[in-house]
């Protein structure tokens, strides 16, 4: 009676230490494991480590280790990337690593430590699991003689091995053959007028004429037709002449005109239409229709007769007689 007392506070004791590292477990912020897919290998063939680790993000957070290309005369040949898996409340991490060694042997990879910080505490070192690894060498048959080792047998190339670029050629020539015939059918021949060139004088008088057209003092908008003449006179001997006409007054115009070499034969002209505009813009007198009229005509005269001349010079290559 009392042994069987005994091994029921045994078994019970057990299993609150079995629930108590259960639920450590379940509380810690990280575990970490992993595993290994063969235990020997070939000299030069591959061995695929696994790493997993869960995580916990509410009760901590998880480092992973940084891997060094080699360790115990093992070479990782590559790491993969890291999976993460988001579950219940917990995130896995896992990543798989190629090992490969060259030399006959067995050789241990040695446990991967994982730093865990948790939220509350000092952090701590979660370590996963050490495997032995074999590395066999190619099994070699001594008994039988060592043979020699063949030189390189050059093949000769045929045309079938290069039947693909003769196709791509021939169908690149044929496409630049149809984009040539192509282009030459649907070629249209464009032929761009130069726009003729209108002289300053020929645009002073279409102005005019437009302002003609407008029979401005004909509706007894005399005002507004000498403001317009005036312009158009103004602008033309700026251009013309290259001095200054649209910004003086009548009276310092005409003072410029007359110590102007080209203006000079023009003074009088300029004098009546500058005078009748002024007469009318500034309301001392009406000019009669008369006046309207000659104002239009000595202004085209003007800016008619006062077209560059040509020069014609001498060639000097001509013998006088």
């Amino acid at each position: 009676m009392n042994r069987r007392r005994s091994m029921n506070k045994r078994l019970l004791l057990l299993i609150v230490l079995i629930a108590g590292s259960l639920g450590v477990r379940a509380q810690a912020p990280a575990t970490v494991s992993a595993l290994l897919d063969t235990r020997q290998i070939t000299v030069g063939d591959q061995a695929r480590l696994f790493l997993e680790a869960h995580v916990n993000p509410a009760a901590g957070r998880l480092q992973w280790p940084t891997f060094i290309d080699t360790f115990n005369q093992l070479e990782i040949v590559e790491k993969g990337k890291i999976d993460t898996i988001n579950a219940g409340g917990r995130t896995t991490y896992r990543q798989r690593l190629l090992i490969t060694g060259f030399d006959s042997g067995l050789y241990k990879i040695p446990p991967f430590q994982f730093t865990v910080i948790p939220n509350s505490g000092a952090p701590y070192v979660a370590v996963t699991d050490s495997f032995n690894l074999l590395v066999n060498t190619v099994a070699v048959d001594t008994n039988k003689a060592f043979k020699p080792i063949k030189n390189i047998i050059f093949v000769k190339a045929g045309w079938l091995d290069y039947i693909g670029y003769i196709i791509a050629a021939v169908v690149f020539v044929i496409l630049g053959i149809l984009v040539a015939l192509y282009f030459i059918k649907n070629k249209k021949v464009q032929i761009v007028k130069a726009a003729p060139v209108i002289s300053l004088q020929d645009q002073a008088l279409k102005l005019l004429a437009e302002l003609e057209e407008k029979q401005l003092w004909q509706k007894n908008q005399v005002k507004e037709y000498y403001v317009t003449l005036t312009d158009i006179v103004r602008g033309y001997i700026e251009e013309r002449f290259k001095t200054p006409a649209l910004e003086l007054t009548t009276d310092d115009l005409l003072y410029k005109v007359k110590l102007h070499k080209e203006l000079q034969p023009y003074l009088t002209i300029l004098s009546v239409i500058l005078n009748t505009a002024d007469l009318a813009k500034f309301a001392k007198g009406q000019p009669l229709p008369q006046e309207h009229f000659d104002a239009m005509e000595n202004a085209k005269k003007f800016i008619d007769s006062s077209r560059p001349r040509p020069v014609i010079t001498e060639n000097p290559t001509e013998q006088k007689i």
